[in-house]
């Protein structure tokens, strides 16, 4: 890159992308300058200490989307740190823009990144000798490389959820590579292998799919950020069990973790009515479906067996989700209805029979403010609203 275009990148890369695409038309490295602010501006939110290299390549915005944030990065790197010693050896097969590699690649004395886009592995050579990651880049198909390599510690993939028209996939068997058909060679070239699949999937179907063969699931990580489930991280191991080990759940904020056979047999108990604190899970462990596992570890009640709200007299530190003090509980009589109509609220839906859309427009609420409205159902059915605010 000319120091000339390094100097106006680094000058307008807070400008509007679409805006400035039209001040630099017909300037030879204006194709360069514009996958570079805008790869900038999408990255530094993202993965903040990739960002702050100022001299960082950057490659076509697909590649950055698809690209895990920091925070779930961090999280493999830790995953990878309690599974193996140090001195390990791993492969990642699928690199890509290189963010989950980055951080893996620093707790392994030999890390090999495969990639077969020719530009992404320039752009890794680049950008890992920038970051001071040590790695061994290989160009090529993931598969084939698989096929060939002395057994490492570690494989991490992230199938590709894309079609071959570009449409979006969920299925594990829809994806590519197809790890299901894959998991005789993972199991033989590695000890454990980390699977990235897609948050829509149900955790309970794709541990039977990948256990068709072998019972090989050792471990499930449910990984939620800004309330939104992000990512389903599979452990395989090398070896036959007879169960999943443990499921974990994390938001980056608090963790819980619930063996699933535990969960079957937990007993929660349920609420007469609504007490002082209303607790919410966070969406990891909803994911997850640890229902009666978190209420029974925190001492809390549940409102109704299908509503996955739970209450307590007294507040419960360290819960891993929200916390909110009851105001009072509504229901939809008429003059009740009525005292609601026009509020400022924030409302969340939980086994009821409306939509948060129609319910809203129903009581021509404005989003926002400091309450938060629950509309669920207790255990004797009745359909109320639970008025709160944060504990």
């Amino acid at each position: 890159m000319k120091d000339e275009t390094a100097v106006f990148i680094c000058n307008h890369r807070d400008d509007d992308v679409a805006r400035l695409a039209l001040q630099i038309d017909g300037r030879a490295d204006s194709d360069l300058i514009l996958r570079q602010i805008d790869g900038w501006q999408r990255l530094r939110h993202k993965v903040p200490s990739w960002a702050s290299a100022d001299e960082l390549l950057y490659p076509k915005r697909l590649s950055i989307e698809q690209a895990s944030g920091e925070e779930a990065a961090r999280y493999k790197e830790q995953i990878a740190k309690r599974l193996l010693p140090s001195g390990s050896t791993m492969a990642d097969l699928t690199g890509g823009f290189g963010v989950d590699f980055s951080f893996m690649a620093r707790r392994f004395d030999r890390a090999t990144y495969v990639e077969r886009d020719e530009e992404l592995c320039m752009l890794a050579r680049h950008n890992f000798s920038l970051l001071g990651i040590s790695a061994n880049i290989v160009c090529s198909d993931g598969v084939e490389y698989l096929k060939n390599i002395q057994p490492v510690d570690l494989i991490f993939i992230d199938p590709a959820r894309r079609d071959n028209v570009g449409r979006k996939t969920v299925g594990i068997s829809d994806c590519e590579p197809d790890i299901t058909a894959l998991l005789p060679l993972l199991r033989e070239k590695s000890k454990y292998t980390l699977v990235k699949l897609s948050p829509m999937l149900d955790w309970h179907e794709a541990m039977r799919s990948i256990n068709t063969i072998k019972h090989c699931v050792t471990e499930i990580h449910v990984v939620a950020s800004d309330g939104e489930c992000k990512e389903l991280l599979f452990v395989l191991g090398d070896e036959d069990l007879s169960a999943l080990s443990m499921i974990y759940c994390s938001d980056g904020e608090s963790s819980f973790s619930f063996r699933p056979e535990d969960e079957e047999q937990c007993v929660c108990v349920i609420a007469y009515a609504p007490n002082t604190y209303i607790y919410e899970p966070n969406a990891a462990i909803m994911k997850a479906g640890a229902f009666k596992s978190v209420g029974q570890r925190y001492g809390l009640q549940k409102l109704h067996k299908n509503s996955h709200l739970y209450t307590s007299n007294s507040k419960v530190d360290m819960f891993p989700g929200r916390c909110f003090r009851l105001i009072e509980v509504d229901g939809f009589g008429k003059q009740e209805v009525k005292r609601l109509l026009g509020r400022r609220a924030n409302l969340t839906i939980r086994n009821f029979p409306e939509s948060a859309t129609t319910l809203r427009r129903r009581l021509r609420l404005t989003d926002g403010g400091d309450e938060y409205w629950f509309a669920t159902t207790l255990a004797d059915n009745r359909k109320v609203i639970l008025r709160c605010t944060k504990a």
